[in-house]
């Protein structure tokens, strides 16, 4: 009788320690794209409480994201990742677009375009169409286009 293990016994256990590892890691990465889109959401409707009270306000929308600090956000959020960006449309100071990345490319939600919002550029990818905007918010007189 023979003590140990066998060749073949230990490259089973070895591929299935292997198989194991790959799909964990590939769920933790998807968590965190997870996480990272439910961040920027979470940031978008922040800013749109803050233009919604700037314009209570001042009548008007503001020209830039940056006038609504320190008045009425105590800083203006950034993406997480630092290529992308989100992107503020001001129409005529009566209404707005708010845009951001989504990497999720399951995600379906209010406000998801996963083909991108076109005319937008948040630099979400390598490409000028994966560079697109696929999230975003509008002000309530006015819909996403």
């Amino acid at each position: 009788m023979h003590k140990g293990f066998s060749l073949v016994e230990l490259l089973i256990v070895i591929a299935i320690i292997g198989i194991l590892a790959i799909s964990s890691f590939a769920a933790y990465t998807n968590s965190i794209r997870t996480s990272r889109d439910a961040r920027r959401k979470a940031d978008l409707q922040n800013i749109q409480k803050a233009l919604e009270t700037y314009y209570e306000d001042n009548t008007s929308y503001p020209a830039a994201l940056d006038l609504l600090a320190p008045t009425y956000m105590a800083t203006i959020p950034t993406d997480s990742v630092s290529t992308a960006m989100y992107q503020y449309v001001n129409v005529f100071g009566q209404g707005y677009y708010l845009y951001s990345c989504i990497e999720n490319t399951n995600d379906t939600g209010p406000g998801v375009n996963q083909s991108g919002y076109a005319g937008t550029d948040c630099g979400c990818g390598s490409t000028p169409v994966a560079d697109r905007c696929r999230f975003g918010l509008s002000s309530s007189n006015i819909t996403l286009p």
